[in-house]
């Protein structure tokens, strides 16, 4: 059972998620994510092992880079998702894997699982590190004003680590979950309120897990355990494209990802974003019809300040997934109509 968040009180100042969903689109945010699962994976075989085992190409991953990956069975059906990182810890190479929270423990068993002679050592860092996710426009200024020094840009899961104070170090991640430029920050449990009070002297606004979720939502960013579970095949989801790689070679279900693009050239569903023309949102699980067909499930849903209107994520049977296509949500008070969005669903602004 995961602890209290070191964070408590950054969540606790968080009280108006208008406001910080505002904020976040037009200054920077600071949000407490420290129940992700965090895990180290170490020793000479780590590259090979992680390689064979999702989706991504790992043995071509240089150190302060970064990517995301699926954790498959042999169906390509999705077992895990994680971002991995390339790190230095206690000076040697290793992988930091960040999962979905509550997910730590399946991931660390079904490595496991696979470990049979290789020289690999995994670790559970997950109650030992607070994270905090700082994101919008003005994040890299905040950051720079609170160490008091400018930093590189940075790609996407490009990282690095540089120090709060002068005994706060911390692990900094470019990672863009929400259309906005966002930071990953890893710290130990005991530096992370002094990190985050210096961030938010810094021109930070607190921000809660309300302002969060419709940020996700908007941009289309899917989260294991919510809109991805082990019913999913990996190609499916909208962010495959970027977390599958065709050039790494063998990995634990390649074989059905290859067929899906060289024999069909097609997905049965894809994850999509639709609108809500009438009524509230509609809650998760909600079935989408198209003249009397079901042809799709939403697994997301929000009220969204920039659309007017309700939005949801879900999963859309090809033949159906045209932007502007009209379809209607079975939902206790009726059918109500919907409408499929271009993806992401709102344009992010990321630069």
């Amino acid at each position: 059972m995961a602890t209290q968040s070191p964070l408590t009180d950054l969540s606790r100042a968080a009280s108006d998620p208008n406001r910080e969903y505002e904020q976040t689109l037009t200054g920077a945010s600071l949000f407490d994510r420290s129940q992700h699962g965090k895990l180290e994976v170490s020793g000479k075989d780590a590259p090979a092992f992680l390689h064979s085992l999702c989706t991504n190409d790992i043995n071509g991953l240089p150190l302060g880079g970064g990517c995301e990956a699926y954790f498959c069975d042999h169906r390509a059906k999705v077992l895990a998702h994680a971002l991995v990182y390339h790190v230095l810890s206690a000076g040697r190479h290793a992988f930091w894997l960040d999962v979905a929270p509550g997910f730590n423990e399946k991931v660390l068993q079904h490595l496991d699982k696979h470990l049979i002679s290789e020289a690999v050592e995994l670790a559970d860092q997950t109650e030992r590190f607070a994270q905090m996710h700082l994101a919008g426009p003005e994040a890299k200024e905040v950051l720079e004003k609170a160490l008091g020094q400018s930093l590189p840009d940075l790609s996407e899961f490009e990282h690095m680590e540089r120090t709060f104070g002068s005994t706060a170090t911390c692990h900094i991640r470019r990672h863009d979950p929400l259309g906005v430029p966002g930071f990953d920050l890893v710290c130990l449990n005991e530096r992370a309120d002094g990190v985050s009070r210096m961030l938010l002297a810094a021109g930070a606004t607190p921000a809660g897990e309300g302002a969060f979720e419709v940020l996700r939502v908007e941009a289309g960013t899917p989260v294991y355990g919510v809109d991805i579970g082990e019913d999913r095949f990996v190609m499916e989801v909208a962010r495959a494209i970027r977390a599958v790689s065709y050039s790494k070679g063998c990995y634990l279900g390649q074989e059905p990802v290859v067929m899906a693009r060289d024999r069909a050239g097609f997905v049965n569903r894809t994850f999509l974003g639709v609108k809500v023309l009438e009524g509230g949102p509609v809650p998760p699980g909600t079935r989408l019809f198209r003249d009397a067909t079901e042809v799709g499930l939403v697994t997301s849903s929000v009220q969204s300040p920039r659309l007017n209107a309700p939005l949801a994520l879900g999963y859309i049977r090809r033949g159906h997934q045209d932007p502007g296509t009209r379809l209607e949500a079975d939902t206790t008070e009726g059918k109500r109509p919907v409408e499929v969005l271009p993806f992401p669903p709102v344009p992010v602004s990321v630069a």
